[in-house]
């Protein structure tokens, strides 16, 4: 978890801004009151950014600004008031955002900032302009909220750069361009990728009033007229990356299976498939696997149905997590898929029975009482059709197990 320094003198702004910031579970706060306590932090802790005020009782005219700022640490600054000059003086140092206290909802935007920051060091995002001036100011503001800046002079060179990196998630293109302007960069773009994949902001200086329409009617997702400030280029930047985000969290939501969490049968099929064709494609060991609870229905009918959920979304937790570099969803019922590439069946094996011994620790229930399930499991891997023969072929080895008398795992 990442560490923010606050600092902030008044005790009554310090009680808003512990409570605010506590909700966030992306980082957590250390606070001073004064510039003497915050360089005794810097000088101990390992900081992501600074958080602080700028009237301090041994620091009344800002100067903890240009300290944090010395310590190369990215600064939001908190202020009890708005001053126009003061805030261009700041943005022109370099501060990541200007702040007023002017209610709960600062406090929030403040924490969603740091939030979004955090997050923002995940997202690539494609800055094009042949003025190496307009790239550099463009990258230079997406540095400052923490993005991955690619950069390319012109529509022929990004389309190379995005075909090479292809988690790109935003590109931000000007109009007037050599080679491949901005309208035939977009239209070009939209043939493969669309709006919820790879968002695209036009910018240009030009006055024609029509180049908004232009480029939204040619697959933009926004337009940034220049001269742009500070706070508009944050706004429409982050406005459209938080739309990404919720599209994603959606998608993801519609692959996964409500009670467990764990991925659905469906997502695991169509998913899968691909992984296995390129595991084949080259020659990387894969395996199959089914697992199936031994004993739920005992641990129903001695505790109630709400133990044996706590159970099953218990152990669904652990292999979730185990899995995170393999696939793994909830089949239906009882019955979980997984496909393991990159281990062969000994390996896979080794793997899934490591896992049997681990989940079936017991829990503790609401009641007090302790239950534990277990489970079988089969593993294949010399199956030579698709993900569904695979799965059929694992599943026989399931049936062996449990005919064994289960809490085993058997493979090839």
């Amino acid at each position: 978890m990442k560490k923010i320094l606050v600092v902030e003198d008044s005790s009554m702004v310090t009680k808003v801004l512990k409570h605010v910031l506590s909700q966030s579970d992306l980082f957590e706060a250390i606070y001073a009151g004064n510039i003497a306590e915050a360089k005794q932090i810097i000088a101990t802790e390992t900081l992501y950014l600074a958080l602080v005020d700028l009237n301090l009782p041994d620091a009344p005219n800002g100067e903890i600004v240009d300290f944090v700022l010395e310590q190369k640490l990215p600064v939001i600054v908190l202020t009890g008031s708005f001053d126009l000059e003061r805030r261009k003086k700041l943005l022109a140092k370099g501060v990541v955002d200007y702040v007023t206290k002017e209610g709960r909802f600062s406090y929030q935007y403040t924490r969603n900032l740091i939030d979004r920051l955090i997050k923002n060091e995940q997202i690539k995002v494609l800055a094009v302009d042949d003025s190496s001036t307009g790239r550099r100011a463009v990258s230079t503001l997406l540095k400052l909220h923490r993005y991955q800046v690619l950069e390319a002079s012109d529509g022929v060179e990004a389309i190379k750069v995005i075909l090479a990196n292809p988690d790109i998630r935003m590109l931000i293109t000007d109009y007037n361009m050599p080679n491949m302007d901005g309208f035939q960069l977009v239209q070009n773009l939209r043939v493969k990728y669309e709006k919820s994949d790879l968002v695209i902001i036009g910018i240009s200086g030009e006055g024609e009033e029509s180049l908004t329409a232009k480029f939204i009617k040619n697959g933009a997702n926004d337009f940034l007229k220049k001269p742009f400030n500070h706070e508009e280029f944050f706004c429409r930047v982050t406005h459209n990356i938080e739309q990404l985000d919720l599209v994603d969290r959606l998608r993801d939501a519609a692959n996964r299976d409500y009670y467990t969490g764990a991925y659905n049968r469906q997502y695991f099929f169509e998913y899968g498939a691909v992984m296995l064709q390129e595991a084949r494609s080259n020659c990387v060991p894969f395996a199959g696997v089914v697992i199936d609870f031994d004993n739920l229905d005992e641990i129903n009918e001695s505790h109630g149905h709400e133990a044996g959920d706590i159970v099953i979304r218990h152990i669904s937790s652990i292999l979730t997590h185990a899995f995170d570099r393999f696939l793994l969803a909830r089949g239906g019922g009882e019955e979980f898929y997984g496909l393991l590439v990159g281990l062969d069946n000994e390996k896979a094996v080794a793997f899934t029975d490591k896992l049997r011994q681990v989940a079936c620790a017991p829990v503790t229930l609401p009641d007090g009482n302790r239950a534990s399930a277990t489970f079988s499991a089969g593993v294949a891997s010399t199956c030579d059709g698709d993900l569904a023969d695979l799965i059929n072929c694992a599943f026989e080895r399931l049936v062996a197990a449990k005919e064994a008398g289960g809490d085993i795992v058997l493979g090839e």
